[in-house]
Parts: C-alpha cells; structure tokens; sequence
C-alpha cells in the first residue's frame, strides 16, 4: 500500500530524515518508535505532504506521492492527525468535522459523520460545543474524527496520547484498534511504546534520522534494547 524509499529531509542545513525505507501493508497497523528529535514527526509531515524530501519515494499503490499537495494526498486517502491536535477552536464539534469532508463532493457526508459519532458518542453529545471549551481527551477525539471524515484508506496518528491521563489513553487505543477494523490502515508515531506495541502488527525503532530496528510488534516488545530505552525497563 505505502512504500518509503530511501526518504532524506532536511530542516535548512539540518539532515533530519536520512535516507529512511519503510513500508505499510492494507490492513496493517504500523507503529513508528522513537525518542524525541528521532525523525518521527518529520516521517508524516513528509508523507501527507507538508514537507518535501530533497530526495526519495513516498509511493501509495505503486503512484509517486511526493510533489503532490497536502489536500491533494488526503483525496488520495492519507489523512494526518497532527501532534498536539490542531483543531479548529473557535468552530463547533460539527463544523469541526465538516471541515474534515472539505475535499468531498458526494452526498454520504452526513451519514460518515453518524459514523464517527458512533465511534465518539462524547462528540456527539457535544455537536454544537465550541471545540476549544472542550477536555483535552474530547480534543483529540475530534481531531481523529475529523480525519476520519475525509475517508481515508491509510490514517496517519502523531502521539495520540499526549497529555491525556490513563484511563483516556486506554479508550483512545481501544478506538485506533476499532478503526483499524473498520478498514483504515494505521501508521502510528506514539512516545508510549507499550501501548503502541500491544496494538501494532508491526513496528520500526527511528534513531537520528535513521531506522535502527524494525519487526513484529511483540518481537521489538521483546527485544532488551527496546525494553531498556523505550519501556523503562532497566
């Protein structure tokens, strides 16, 4: 489905992705690892078209991404739910979610945002709330709900659980797996590795701009490296 191919970025003068390869299988879900600084951030910005490589392939089904805009990659099927959220405050739950849909023309807008109030009864409940008055866990449920209104094949999810307590993170991974079987293949960046491992089929391990290890999930959660700089295990 997605194919990376030797993918070097740079920030000015800064070498931040160097020379990355990585692919993603449909129906998969990925996980990317790493500490901060590692090239994560930079990996989705650069596959859903916000940055440019200076050189490498970013391939979805064999056709070449890069070059192409960002709304140009989400009507391809790649949606980008951001670190940190990025919603638009001042707009409502509802409108928030239209916005999501900017790029559709068809007429099942209405019925995919049922969709994703099935997935999200708490947004549904606040449809018409202005999106900034909302819990940091309501946020971050809209921001992946918008995401989900474009109706995309492959969903990219940048530290979903940051800044959410326990309990919140556990409902929003409960919901990435119920996503993942609906259809939507998944490419995670997450700081919490052991929930990111206990979801993923597979995962690779970003040092410096380059990938260090890559396997099946419960292979990396096994592996004495990982556990040490990733799970907190001495």
């Amino acid at each position: 489905m997605l194919e990376v191919q030797d993918l070097h970025v740079y920030y000015g003068e800064i070498h931040a992705l160097k020379g990355i390869s990585f692919q993603v299988t449909e129906g998969e879900i990925v996980t990317l690892l790493g500490n901060n600084g590692a090239g994560k951030t930079t990996t989705l910005k650069t596959l859903s078209g916000l940055l440019a490589p200076r050189t490498g392939e970013v391939l979805l089904d064999g056709a070449p991404l890069v070059g192409a805009p960002p709304h140009g990659i989400v009507q391809k099927g790649i949606t980008h739910v951001p670190e940190g959220r990025r919603i638009f405050n001042r707009l409502t739950v509802e409108e928030n979610l239209e916005m999501g849909a900017y790029t559709r023309s068809d007429r099942d807008i209405g019925r995919d945002m049922e969709r994703v109030f099935a997935i999200f009864a708490r947004l549904k409940e606040r449809r018409t709330q202005v999106a900034g008055t909302l819990s940091g866990g309501e946020q971050q449920m809209l921001a992946i709900g918008r995401a989900l209104m474009a109706k995309p094949r492959l969903l990219l999810l940048d530290e979903p659980s940051m800044g959410l307590a326990p309990v919140l993170v556990e409902q929003i991974f409960e919901t990435i797996r119920t996503i993942n079987a609906q259809g939507v293949t998944v490419l995670l960046v997450e700081q919490n590795a052991a929930m990111a491992l206990s979801i993923a089929g597979r995962g690779y391990v970003l040092e410096t701009g380059r990938i260090a290890l890559e396997g099946r999930a419960a292979e990396l959660a096994g592996n004495a490296e990982v556990r040490r700089a990733y799970l907190g295990e001495a």
